[in-house]
């Protein structure tokens, strides 16, 4: 594995690349790192892909100490990346949290972007009771917290090596500036992924674990969020949890080759 990197102001942004054809870039979670998309990437290599796996400003191997983890600088951070391997325009494919990033990159700059994927999107801010308020903000200052919790969206199934890939998360997350890189993610900004939705012409597929225990009603989820674009599809992928790539990996690449054959005659 050989890893490039991509300055941006004061700081780079991590990233690998696999394969050769038209280009995917994977964005991860917050926590998470490009390791999350191991068992999806060579099932997209060997399609005839090539795929770009990115870590998260903060995370990974990416510097931390950023001024701002906005989603639309972390749309911009996956442009760079674009432009950087220099092989044309992307699919850009953003999960959890970075499925707010990808609308920005598509908005701002669609000759480098032919679609967008969200895997796991948040239409709008969950809405926590006190408790729930209080475990989050212990969650987000704890690596040994976050993994624990980190653990209970898969709800069904889990990767044979889940266990080893969450201690090198949670051993990532002890390093200075990560666990600040984390609130800085999912930190409340304005504007909203949701007011620059409309301005994607690119085509978009909204990808949602069925059981994913992040919203009450993921199918319900998922169809607000396509229901935001121009051009758009939400499929669910069953018997899966918030990280479908994860722990339904050949089940999310069958619905990815679909979709980026899609943006290849687009």
């Amino acid at each position: 594995m050989t890893t490039s990197q991509v300055r941006r102001g004061g700081g780079h942004i991590a990233y690998e690349v696999h394969g050769e054809g038209p280009l995917v870039v994977l964005s991860h979670g917050m926590g998470e790192n490009r390791r999350s998309f191991r068992h999806l990437v060579p099932l997209l290599v060997s399609a005839g892909y090539r795929v770009a796996a990115v870590d998260v400003r903060g995370h990974g191997e990416s510097s931390a100490g950023w001024p701002t983890y906005a989603p639309a600088e972390v749309g911009a951070d996956l442009l760079a990346v674009v432009r950087d391997i220099d092989a044309g325009p992307a699919v850009l494919v953003g999960s959890s949290s970075s499925a707010a990033a990808v609308v920005f990159a598509a908005a701002d700059a669609p000759d480098l972007v032919t679609g967008v994927v969200q895997i796991g999107a948040f239409v709008g801010q969950p809405t926590l009771n006190p408790l729930m308020r209080m475990a989050l903000a212990a969650v987000l200052r704890s690596p040994r917290l976050f993994g624990m919790f980190h653990k209970t969206l898969f709800p069904v199934h889990r990767p044979a090596d889940d266990a080893a890939y969450r201690r090198s998360m949670v051993a990532n997350l002890r390093e200075p500036g990560r666990m600040a890189a984390m609130r800085g993610v999912v930190a409340p900004v304005e504007p909203h992924w949701t007011t620059r939705a409309r301005e994607v012409g690119q085509p978009v597929l909204v990808l949602m674990g069925a059981k994913d225990p992040d919203f009450p009603d993921p199918g319900a989820e998922a169809r607000a969020a396509r229901r935001l674009f121009r051009t758009a599809e939400a499929r669910m992928i069953e018997e899966s949890g918030h990280y479908p790539h994860a722990d339904r990996p050949q089940r999310t690449a069958e619905e990815l080759r679909g979709f980026l054959a899609v943006c290849a005659g687009a």
